[in-house]
């Protein structure tokens, strides 16, 4: 692994807005340099799953940006004392998993008191802190 490069893990809220317009700034992420975008089978199917009630249309696009991501293994051992919900627990769990640099998920509700922070290595995010620290644009 290149220590250069960052290894991003998208959370399926962020998969889910790229997807749902063509216009998302989220689309960024997949045209930085030195990015490996990652994500996991269970954040492509909860992305999936939301396309299909809100934004049909959107599902081409998944399939487009998702062929452009690594799918990380679900398995890993969570820090302890992290307040997370079941559902979110995989998320982390495949991040660390697959040794990523960040996390990036706009689900605030749960991941607010983790954001700026990392957990098991991996520094966790919303997409537009990550996005301002590549870009430089707010």
């Amino acid at each position: 692994m290149n220590a250069d490069v960052d290894r991003v893990f998208l959370d399926a809220n962020v998969l889910f807005s790229a997807a749902y317009s063509e216009a998302s700034r989220l689309r960024e992420l997949w045209r930085l340099a030195e990015t490996e975008l990652l994500t996991s089978a269970f954040a492509l199917e909860e992305a999936r799953r939301n396309l299909l009630v809100y934004c049909p249309d959107g599902m081409s696009h998944l399939e487009e940006l998702a062929a452009e991501l690594e799918v990380a293994a679900e398995a890993a051992q969570l820090p302890t004392g992290l307040d997370l919900p079941d559902k979110d627990r995989p998320i982390l769990a495949a991040a660390i998993g697959a040794a990523c640099t960040h996390l990036l998920t706009g689900d605030a509700r749960h991941f607010r008191s983790l954001y700026g922070r990392r957990a098991g290595g991996v520094l966790v995010l919303t997409p537009a802190q990550y996005l301002r620290r590549r870009t430089g644009r707010g």
